[in-house]
């Protein structure tokens, strides 16, 4: 995989990573999902008008199409694996900017996946 299309892979699952981070502000702007079948139409009103949610999908959008680029110049098994740093960038802005919680179990999972990610990119 050339430089080009690592820096396009990375900028895809970012972008993932920050729709994610978007549809948890939709969440909190709106508050629980609706647990009665008479509250989704109202609910669906006002996701369709949440600017949080429609900033998520038009990053989900520009990050399938940029996916879309990196599976035409790679193959499939050495691109799928870089999509785990989506881990690795969610749980960083969600320490940083949303407050959560990252405790010494889930950072050891995030070097344990780094590692993974490092042999499977050497690999190819």
């Amino acid at each position: 995989m050339n430089l080009l299309t690592f820096m396009l892979a990375v900028i895809s699952v970012t972008l993932n990573a920050l729709a994610q981070i978007a549809l948890r502000k939709t969440m909190q702007t709106l508050g629980e999902f609706p647990q009665s079948a008479s509250d989704y139409l109202y609910f669906g009103y006002q996701l369709i008008l949440n600017a949080w949610f429609i900033t998520g999908m038009c990053l989900y959008a520009i990050s399938i199409g940029l996916w879309m680029a990196v599976l035409g110049k790679t193959e499939v098994s050495l691109a799928y694996p870089l999509l785990s740093i989506g881990y690795i960038i969610t749980a960083f802005i969600g320490y940083f900017f949303l407050h959560e919680n990252v405790n010494l179990l889930r950072i050891i999972g995030l070097i344990t996946i780094c590692i993974g990610i490092i042999i499977i990119s050497r690999s190819a």
